[in-house]
């Protein structure tokens, strides 16, 4: 991903907090061939607080998933892999910025983390349904039927850790604008990208 540097993050806590709290990544990779995505929810193991290389990423996916199979043991190297986080995003018409000329564009932001992708004991699902439970209220505790459940199908799941080695990012949201322009954008917003304005680019 090309990382503009006008739309970058203004420091590394936004970075963080999209990824934390936009668990539902796409994990890609491209062992021979064109590449291969799923979409999983994946949460942070370590790192993040002032940058993701060096940490850990944790996730899991259906063990039938042919992907899987492309990098899980027999496997000799734990291959590359790409896992990308993403917020809001918006089409911004022209007819938001009230002068002519203008152009249609999009507001966006995301995250790359690209890394070593490796299998990793199954305690990683009950990881990530506690980090995700966590922000809500109330949270879900299992029953003992619901546990039953739960050992039935944890069979046909696979978990996996990536250890990220490089971190890109893009928020834009219309920083390039000036102010009224870029208060227009937001009247005209869907709401969770007009609140990740306020975050990111306070109007």
């Amino acid at each position: 991903m090309y990382s503009f540097p006008r739309f970058a993050a203004p420091d590394h806590a936004h970075v963080a907090r999209l990824v934390r709290t936009n668990p539902f990544a796409l994990v890609i990779t491209a062992t021979g061939g064109a590449p291969v995505a799923t979409h999983v929810p994946v949460i942070v193991e370590s790192g993040g607080e002032s940058t993701f290389v060096g940490g850990t990423l944790l996730g899991h996916m259906a063990r039938v998933n042919p992907q899987w199979h492309a990098w899980a043991p027999p496997s000799a190297e734990a291959p590359e892999v790409l896992v990308v986080f993403s917020a809001a995003h918006g089409y911004v018409s022209p007819t938001s910025y009230a002068v002519d000329p203008a152009v249609p564009t999009w507001d966006y932001a995301a995250v790359h983390l690209t890394g070593r992708i490796e299998p990793h004991p199954l305690d990683v699902v009950r990881r990530t349904v506690a980090a995700v439970e966590s922000s809500r209220t109330p949270g879900w505790r299992p029953s003992a039927a619901s546990e039953e459940v739960f050992a039935r199908i944890v069979s046909g799941v696979a978990a996996f850790r990536v250890r990220v080695t490089a971190e890109q990012s893009v928020f834009k949201l219309s920083q390039d604008k000036d102010d009224e322009q870029r208060h227009r954008v937001h009247r005209d917003a869907d709401p969770a990208v007009a609140a990740l304005m306020d975050e990111v680019a306070p109007r």
